[in-house]
């Protein structure tokens, strides 16, 4: 894949950003998520009666001599969480549309920048077959995240994938310490709400990313078609079809996914999980900046 949207540029325009957390956070000490628990900071959050046992260079000893009682300090918390990014290398996902392929690698790209800017543990999942290959271990800090981009806008994409096996079978997925997003079309036949009810389990913040190319959201074709999946095995599977399309076939597929959009976005928010779909037509930064701001995950 030739194409790409990584640059200084794009990366300087996050610089000011970070990721966001909706609920507590059970991670790693020392990155820059406040959490409900206290800890070590220098940051103030409240006081406390002594208990037996605490540690006594906490007592505020001005507070003793007003009221001849024990009270603790209180400082808020800090972690650092594990983001985990599982990018679709299906062959829908940019075998014969370099431009989407390069536009969910920039999505993906900006996350991890955004977990690295903030001391957060970074791993890249690519998803391929039943297998989710973690080629760059786990990425703490720029330096790391921008080895990895010098060699991630070489990814093919090719044949297909089962995201359940994939995200299900990984075997870094901690549990309550972090962020975990999808990027991929979805349109698979592995049962990817499976995968998502693990992470659900899991206690992860799920993001479910779908990227679309702007022939997949309102295609033009017209007349007699031979139609060849990217994900087939070969001219002869029975994925590729020859057909005549027409008005009527153009208005049962958007029917068709509609319907498909409506069910995933039913189905995330039963689930509490967020669902961004968006077209690679449609400027990378407006989706950084819109829609990943009215989710909340992005701030």
């Amino acid at each position: 894949m030739k194409i790409t949207n990584l640059n200084d540029a794009f990366f300087s325009r996050l610089e000011a950003m970070s990721l966001n957390l909706k609920a507590n956070l059970a991670g790693y000490f020392g990155g820059k998520h406040l959490v409900k628990t206290y800890g070590q900071t220098v940051e103030f959050a409240d006081f406390r009666e002594y208990q037996f046992g605490d540690d006594i260079r906490r007592i505020d000893w001005n507070l003793f001599s007003r009221f001849e009682k024990y009270f603790l300090r209180l400082f808020t918390d800090e972690r650092q969480m594990q983001v985990q990014i599982f990018l679709d290398l299906s062959g829908s996902m940019g075998k014969d549309d370099p431009q989407k392929g390069a536009y969910a690698v920039s999505a993906a790209a900006a996350l991890g920048f955004l977990a690295v800017q903030n001391m957060d543990k970074l791993t890249f999942q690519l998803m391929r077959g039943k297998v989710a290959e973690n080629p760059f271990g786990t990425i703490v800090g720029k330096n790391a995240f921008f080895r990895a981009m010098s060699t991630i806008t070489e990814l093919d994409f090719d044949d297909d994938i089962d995201l359940e096996a994939c995200i299900t079978g990984c075997p870094t997925t901690g549990d309550n310490n972090g962020i975990t997003v999808i990027v991929s079309d979805f349109f698979t036949e592995s049962n990817w709400k499976k995968a998502v009810d693990y992470l659900c389990f899991k206690k992860r913040q799920v993001l479910l990313l779908q990227v679309l190319s702007p022939e997949e959201i309102d295609p033009s074709y017209d007349g007699r078609m031979h139609l060849l999946d990217s994900e087939a095995s070969g001219l002869d599977d029975e994925k590729n079809m020859k057909l005549r399309i027409n008005s009527a076939m153009q208005k049962a597929y958007e029917e068709a996914l509609r319907d498909y959009l409506g069910e995933i976005r039913d189905y995330t928010v039963r689930r509490g999980v967020d669902f961004i779909s968006v077209s690679s037509a449609t400027p990378i930064e407006r989706v950084l900046f819109g829609e990943f701001l009215k989710t909340g995950i992005m701030s």
